[in-house]
């Protein structure tokens, strides 16, 4: 098999999930870092939505996360994280749904005229309080994809405001994300690397 190409941003949510089941996978990848500013043709062509991750296998393109971490975790899954009840699936959905929705419209409202971003964050806040009610140390009692799906976009939400993301009463949930942050895993998906250009020395991750 060639070894597949992954099109990341560091900071992309997108990004970092399909990147942890990478690593959890163990699945060697050729990563290339894309400035989403400055698109390289080659991953325009590779990609048909243009937008990050996206993987170059032998048997195609997939260029959706949750569609990466499944395709990673099918392989090869040493800590089991698919073996999750069904409800994971469910959690996963309204994450990548009606929550990333309110956190978009919460970081970005000047993208979205006409809506409130107060409102909106407290839409998202009505999920996270739903997810703070479910985590007992983890969603399910152990790592599984549901954790690492949303644990991104939870990050990506407390770092709008943190002073106020702290002060909310969802100590589980808060538990839960700092031990991810501070975690040797999160570390080793968020390496820094100049962005690819054509021509450039391959970079393996992980």
């Amino acid at each position: 098999m060639t070894r597949p190409l992954l099109y990341s941003f560091r900071r992309c949510p997108y990004a970092i999930r399909a990147r942890l089941a990478l690593a959890s996978a163990g699945i060697a990848t050729e990563l290339r870092e894309i400035v989403l500013r400055h698109k390289p043709e080659a991953f325009l062509e590779a990609s048909p939505s243009g937008t990050v991750p996206c993987l170059v296998t032998d048997d195609g393109v997939i260029d959706e996360s949750l569609d990466v971490m499944l395709w990673a975790l099918r392989q090869h899954d040493p800590e089991n994280w698919l073996d999750m009840p069904e409800e994971g699936f469910g959690w996963i959905a309204r994450s990548d749904g009606p929550f990333k929705a309110a956190l978009d419209r919460t970081k970005y409202p000047d993208r979205y005229p006409g809506t409130d971003p107060d409102e909106q964050r407290e839409l998202a806040s009505a999920f996270l309080s739903d997810l703070d009610r479910r985590i007992d140390g983890w969603m399910f009692g152990r790592p599984t994809l549901a954790d690492y799906a949303i644990l991104p976009f939870v990050r990506q939400f407390a770092l709008v405001d943190k002073a106020w993301f702290d002060a909310r009463p969802w100590p589980d949930l808060q538990h839960w994300l700092e031990a991810f942050l501070a975690s040797a895993r999160f570390e080793r998906v968020m390496g820094k690397y100049a962005p690819w250009q054509e021509g450039d020395r391959p970079v393996i991750f992980p």
